[in-house]
This record gives structure tokens, C-alpha cells and sequence, in this order.
């Protein structure tokens, strides 16, 4: 390594050292990746606010807090100057500066319920919990996307049996789609999906593995947007009767915005969020029990029931429309043995889909060669890219994750499951 001799040095020739000694840190600084940990909470409680979105202000990326009010949220450099933005049902949203935010472990923010402005339209005050969600309906066209878009999300299975977790599959995925029109088949995927990197367990060899579907349970996941396809009553004569099922419930707040909860409790719970300006529907929740006899297949002498289906949708505004933000199901199936028609074992599938990127307007479509394929994902394994996930929008691990973990060590070293 070469010396500079500090005293026989030109003193422009040694300012231009030294200033490049002082600047260096700072540009690598500006060039690394921002990583905001945070727990977000309800001001007065300090219970935990669960699925809470975090973004940066008028920007296409962003990621939710998980079942504790935790989250990591990786920024772009480029957007070191911006606002973070954290929006929850019910709450005020809370805006901060990105480079203001103290470099520690976990941020606590405080959201504060919002409070109910008395400015109702009398028009509003008038209409029924029907006439809400026929106009939320009518208006999917207008609301949602109608130019080509692509989502960057991360999606995750995990499958349970007699109470243990014994597999888990993460990817990184990308979804594209050419506007939100109904389509005339209900049950054929509109949208192309595309692997980016995929980690994933080798409980997947487990024997129970053929009792769950094996076709691609992304494709599944998102066959199951109730908005996007529309599967809100099953054709047009229940129309009416589907509408009437409903009943305003609240107003409440999200982004600033008021919002009707309406619900519908006929052969399932069924709440819907919807904006009351544009009608757009923010959220849904639905909770279906299946009858006793809804027999899904059978094998090895044995059959299966479909017990129930749990379903969250999100949707976050962008470019004044409304994209996917996080969909989540729970699917239970009990199976039971063909001679006696007793219970042989429970299983469930819990399924997530984060959605933290969009791209709108684009022509970037997904080719053939990068298309997933029809059967299940942990057949169209990547190698692990720690790299790439150490910088990845994903939700949290919780204590419950653990719990994941060790069950999956039953089944062999974590080592030998993962490919790190």
C-alpha cells in the first residue's frame, strides 16, 4: 500500500484526500439498502395491530406487520428521502421521515384510533347494506386496475396434521394480469405467474403429502379473489337474494377515508370494507363452515370433508386505483375412514401472499419460459439465495414460526431441509 507523505503534500492535493475520506462512507451509506424493524401498536392499548400496511408515501412498494404488530421493512436507497407510511383499519395514519427514523433494533409507533367526523352525505344515510355492495360490485371495473400490471409478492404454505406443522414452502413470485374485467370462466386463472427464488422444506416428502391438493396452490390462492373473479353469489338469480343479506354495520376510518362495514350472516359470515367515495372495497373477511356431508375425494380407503374455509383480502390504493395488497386462507379437511366413517386425521393449509411491489401500466408480461407450471410449487425448486431474501419484503417470523421450525426438526436436521 502506498503512503502519503502528509508534509510534502500539495495542500489541494491533501484537501481532495481528505474530503474523499470524509464523502466515501456517506456514498456507500446512500447506496445501501434502508432497513426499518418496527412493532406497531394501538396508541391507548399497546395491543398489537395485526396486518397494519407499511409503504413509503406515493411509492409501489411495501410490506404488513405480522400477528404481533412486527415487521422489517426494506427501502430502496432512492427513497431515503421520502415519507414512511403506516395505514391501519380503524386508526390515523402515521407519516415519518425515512432518514429521521433512529438506527435500533425496534421502533415502537403508536397509531391512534381515528375519530368519526359527523359529515355524512344524506344520500349514504339512505342506502341499505344491499345497496352498498351492489354499487361496490358495479363499480370493480372503475375501481380496480383496468391497463396490464405486474405484482412482485411473497407468497407461503405451510400444512398441518393432527396439530403439527410438517411442511413450509416461501417464494418469491411475480403475477401478472391485463386489467380486473370478469372473466366468463370463473374457475380458469386469469393471471400468469412466474418463480423468482423459492425456500422451501423437505417435509414436502412426507407420506401425508398426497391427502393435500397437488396442482399449484398459488394459482389456488388467488382463483379465491372474490373481487377479481367476481365470486361474490353464484349466478343471477341469487343476485337479489345475496344482497339482501347484507347489513351496514359502522362507519369506520382507513387512509383518511370513511368506510361502510357492511356484513352478510346468511351460510357464512361475510364483512366487507368499502370506501365511501369511490365504493372501492378496502378489505374482506370471510368465515364459511361447510355442511357435513361436503365430501371433497377419496383415497386409500379413506374420504375427506371440506370442514372450512377462513379468507382475508387487502387491497392498498396506487395510481388511484386498487391493487392486491395481502390475501390469506385457511383451508380445514378432515378424513375419515371408508369402512366405519370414522375420523382418521385433521389437516389444514394455511396460505399467505404478500404483495409488496407493484408495477402498473406495464409491458413487462411474463414469458413461457419463466411461467410456473401447473403442479405443485415444491416440484419447481431454486437453489437458496441468502443474498437475495436477506433484502426481500417478506412478513415476520413470530414465535409461532419457531413453533414451525421445530416440528419441521422432527422430520431432520434444518440443514438437510433447506437448501442454505
Amino acid at each position: 500500500m502506498a503512503l502519503i507523505n502528509i508534509a510534502n503534500t500539495n495542500p489541494m492535493r491533501l484537501f481532495g484526500f481528505i474530503l474523499l475520506f470524509l464523502i466515501t462512507p456517506l456514498f456507500a451509506w446512500a447506496q445501501a439498502t434502508i432497513t426499518i424493524s418496527g412493532k406497531i401498536v394501538d396508541q391507548e392499548t399497546s395491543e398489537p395491530l395485526i396486518f397494519a400496511s407499511i409503504g413509503v408515501k406515493g411509492e409501489a412498494i411495501g410490506t404488513v406487520s405480522n400477528s404481533l404488530g412486527e415487521f422489517d421493512f426494506h427501502i430502496p436507497p432512492e427513497y431515503r428521502n421520502k415519507l414512511l407510511v403506516i395505514k391501519m383499519l380503524g386508526y390515523e395514519n402515521i407519516e415519518t421521515n425515512i432518514r429521521s427514523l433512529p438506527n435500533q433494533d425496534t421502533i415502537i409507533f403508536k397509531l391512534k384510533k381515528a375519530v368519526q367526523l359527523l359529515d355524512e352525505v344524506v344520500i349514504q344515510d339512505s342506502l341499505s347494506g344491499g345497496d352498498i355492495v351492489s354499487i361496490a360490485v358495479n363499480r370493480i371495473d372503475q375501481n380496480y386496475p383496468n391497463t396490464p400490471f405486474l405484482l412482485d409478492g411473497f407468497y407461503r404454505d405451510l400444512k398441518k396434521i393432527g396439530g403439527t406443522y410438517y411442511s413450509l414452502l416461501e417464494a418469491a413470485v411475480k403475477i401478472y394480469d391485463e386489467d380486473y374485467h370478469e372473466p366468463r370462466n370463473k374457475n380458469r386463472l386469469r393471471e400468469r405467474v412466474a418463480l423468482v427464488e423459492v425456500r422451501k422444506s423437505l417435509g414436502y416428502n412426507h407420506k401425508f403429502t398426497n391427502y393435500f391438493d397437488q396442482n399449484n396452490l398459488l394459482e389456488d390462492l388467488l382463483l379465491h379473489n372474490d373481487v377479481r373473479y367476481r365470486l361474490f353469489h353464484g349466478n343471477e338469480e341469487d343476485e337479489d337474494k345475496f344482497y339482501d343479506t347484507f347489513e351496514r354495520i359502522r362507519i369506520t376510518f382507513y387512509n383518511g377515508h370513511r368506510v361502510f362495514v357492511v356484513a352478510s350472516q346468511s351460510d357464512y359470515k361475510l364483512k366487507l370494507y368499502i370506501d365511501t367515495k369511490t365504493y372501492a372495497i378496502i378489505r374482506l373477511e370471510l368465515d364459511r363452515k361447510y355442511p357435513n356431508d361436503y365430501v371433497v375425494r377419496k383415497k386409500n380407503q379413506a374420504y375427506s370433508k371440506y370442514i372450512s374455509d377462513k379468507k382475508t383480502i387487502d387491497f392498498k390504493e396506487y395510481d388511484g386505483k386498487f391493487y392486491l395488497n395481502y390475501m390469506k386462507l385457511v383451508s380445514k379437511v378432515n378424513w375419515y375412514a371408508v369402512k366405519d366413517d370414522k375420523l382418521k386425521f385433521e389437516t389444514e393449509l394455511y396460505q399467505e401472499l404478500l404483495i409488496n411491489k407493484i408495477h402498473s401500466n406495464t409491458d413487462n408480461r411474463i414469458g413461457n419460459t419463466r411461467k410456473m407450471r401447473r403442479y405443485g410449487l415444491q416440484y419447481q425448486d431454486e437453489k437458496y439465495n441468502r443474498e437475495f431474501w436477506d433484502n426481500y419484503n417478506v412478513i415476520k417470523d413470530t414465535p409461532l414460526d419457531k413453533e414451525i421450525m421445530t416440528d419441521l426438526k422432527e422430520q431432520g436436521e434444518l440443514p438437510d431441509q433447506f437448501d442454505y
